[in-house]
């Protein structure tokens, strides 16, 4: 039987959530009654029992995990749907959320206090993930992301940042070990390198193709774990040259190549790019970047 009251399909998924008809109640704000009632009247149009009751609680039946599946992605969508439209306004109030791959975090994060300093009323949600945060559902507001001009319909893309990386070794391993002369012939040198059969880093990348397996004596799944093994003397490893410019442990064996660095892109949303509060935010962003260190390739 066809249903289409959001009432008390939200009513059953806190049910479901929170196990008590009680619990229930106290998160949407009715009496107990109501969510009894709400419970009947769907598990009557729908034909089929949503819930064991015991006297613990309610447990979902598998046509209850059915609904609760539903129900959970309608709620994410509706709350990322008011993040959007939240994010629609004039002012540059309210959250303000950025996404970034984590080891642009020491390059953001200044930028990201002095922005809030101007903006004390902003609460800034910095959000770093392997996986793409959708703005097309107001999971994020401005995404910064490195390789391939970003593709995704509806999004605005913006050039940014240009990032070299090197390889760098730490001083107490080039007292202890030396220096190769080249990377045709690296020796017994040990290099930090990717553990992820096919890496997504063209520095990783290249690393695998170029380097013999048995030289890469330490591996790590981010480029955020990269820096401070290499710092510990694990081996030779790839980092950025604005991490390392006034490092005094560090140095670099290789310079910067083409084939080893990532360019940096703003993306923000069709709907939210020209709301106040994102390009407020993305001229900061772009002015605070030009003091930042020149790519050396």
């Amino acid at each position: 039987m066809a249903f289409n009251d959001w009432d008390e399909v939200r009513t059953a998924f806190q049910v479901a959530r929170l196990g008590t008809v009680s619990g229930a109640a106290q998160a949407l704000g009715v009496h107990h009654a109501t969510v009894i009632r709400h419970i009947d009247s769907l598990e009557g149009k729908l034909g089929t029992k949503l819930f064991q009751r015991h006297a613990r609680g309610y447990t979902p039946t598998e046509a209850g995990q059915d609904l609760l599946k539903v129900a959970q992605s309608t709620d994410d969508q509706l709350a990322q749907l008011a993040n959007r439209i939240k994010g629609r306004g004039n002012e540059v109030t309210g959250d303000l959320i950025i996404t970034s791959i984590a080891v642009l975090a020491p390059l953001l994060s200044p930028a990201l206090a002095a922005f809030r300093e101007e903006h004390p009323e902003l609460t800034i949600k910095f959000l770093t993930d392997e996986r793409l945060f959708r703005l097309e559902y107001g999971e994020a507001h401005v995404a910064v992301r490195a390789g391939n001009p970003p593709d995704q319909p509806d999004n605005v893309v913006q050039k940014f940042y240009h990032q070299d990386f090197a390889l760098f070794a730490s001083k107490a391993y080039i007292a202890k070990h030396g220096r190769p002369e080249n990377l045709e012939d690296v020796g017994d040198h040990v290099f930090i390198g990717s553990a992820d059969d096919v890496p997504r880093a063209p520095f990783f990348a290249w690393m695998k193709k170029h380097i013999p397996a048995e030289n890469i004596g330490y591996q790590v799944n981010q480029i955020t774990a990269a820096r401070p093994a290499m710092l510990a003397g694990l081996g030779i490893g790839f980092s950025t040259t604005w991490a390392e410019k006034d490092c005094d442990e560090t140095e670099m064996i290789f310079g910067p190549r083409p084939e080893w660095n990532s360019q940096l892109w703003l993306v923000t949303h069709v709907d939210l790019h020209r709301t106040a509060k994102v390009q407020t935010f993305l001229s900061f962003l772009k002015e605070w970047s030009s003091r930042w260190p020149e790519p050396e390739s």
